[in-house]
């Protein structure tokens, strides 16, 4: 095999990514240096951080180059490696690239177990990245305390409705804020939520108000502008808010302003902080076993929202920031 397929950034997006921002080519599979694995993806996983990487904004990680493979986590097969921790065959997981065969460092991968019960786009996608993003940003930083109310923007998707979860695991009160009935529905009826606002209902601070009517101490950020100051509004005193993501606003990096409510961090003493995943990278191992175990034992319900095709990948990709995914969001190869 000496051939794959791939798609490469060729200009940085202004606005909502257009199909001019990115290129589909087949291209000859290079050479492995020591080091290097060679895999055939399986998985490709779309992510909102996809949006940030492409654009030259400061970032915590260096941007996609121009003439680069589009990077995003990915999952598969091992079929040729240079590297000592790896052999043919091998399933793995790690930072690769919208393309149907990576070569890149094995330092960039791990092996992904064979979980009696959870299949591969279980656990690498629900259960991967997304899912260790919502432990970490929760328990970490949003220090749940049974009893307390924890709101989760974006509840539908892949890493709020893990957040939700876990919330109700450690026993908060938790309230979803989604994006029409049927998402509301969902996060309520499937996944256990005590509450769910419909922001595109209207007056999401009167819902808020009635779904929350001692106030919010924990404020899982993952949209940012309007309903992020909306949230921030309602927070309690020695409240927390966990910075995940702030979606509504990637289309736009260098225009970001506020938030409007900087009044009520100070009087209120709210603690802001944002993370990546990768800041826990050591506590991965712990973290992922307690996910699975979640999981396997009904505690952690999950949605796969699989797309067939690579060459489908822009679109995929543009669904993502228009709401229109349903769960974690991969791609077939």
């Amino acid at each position: 095999m000496s051939k794959r397929q791939s798609w490469r950034l060729v200009r940085r997006p202004d606005g909502e990514i257009s199909d001019d921002d990115l290129s589909f080519a087949q291209e000859d599979i290079p050479p492995l240096a020591d080091g290097d694995i060679l895999v055939d993806v399986d998985y490709i996983s779309v992510d909102a951080t996809n949006r940030i990487w492409m654009s030259d904004a400061d970032q915590y990680m260096p941007p996609v180059k121009i003439g680069d493979i589009m990077r995003a986590g990915v999952a598969g097969k091992v079929i040729a490696s240079r590297h000592p921790n790896f052999t043919a065959g091998m399933t793995v997981g790690g930072l690769g690239g919208y393309a149907s065969h990576i070569v890149a460092s094995g330092d960039l991968f791990g092996s992904l177990p064979d979980v009696p019960g959870l299949a591969l786009p279980t656990l690498f996608g629900s259960l991967g990245g997304t899912a260790l993003t919502a432990y970490f940003g929760l328990l970490k930083i949003g220090e749940p305390k049974p009893g307390e109310t924890l709101v989760v923007s974006a509840a539908a998707g892949a890493v709020g409705s893990m957040v939700g979860q876990i919330g109700r695991i450690k026993g908060c009160r938790v309230i979803g804020i989604a994006g029409g009935t049927e998402k509301c529905r969902y996060v309520v009826e499937e996944l256990g939520f005590d509450g769910c606002a419909d922001y595109k209902a209207g007056d999401l601070g009167a819902q808020l108000d009635a779904l929350c009517p001692d106030g919010i101490d924990i404020n899982f950020e993952n949209v940012g502008g309007d309903i992020m100051d909306t949230v921030m509004q309602r927070m309690t005193n020695f409240s927390r808010m966990p910075l995940c993501g702030m979606i509504s606003m990637y289309d736009h990096l260098t225009e970001i302003q506020g938030p409007k409510a900087w009044s009520k961090i100070l009087m209120n003493r709210i603690r802001v902080q944002g993370f990546i995943v990768s800041d826990y990278m050591a506590e991965f191992e712990t973290a992922s076993a307690d996910l699975v175990s979640w999981a396997l034992a009904g505690k952690l319900k999950t949605r796969e929202d699989v797309r067939p095709g690579l060459d489908n990948a822009l679109h995929i990709l543009r669904d993502l920031y228009r709401g229109g995914n349903n769960g974690k969001l991969l791609i077939k190869v």
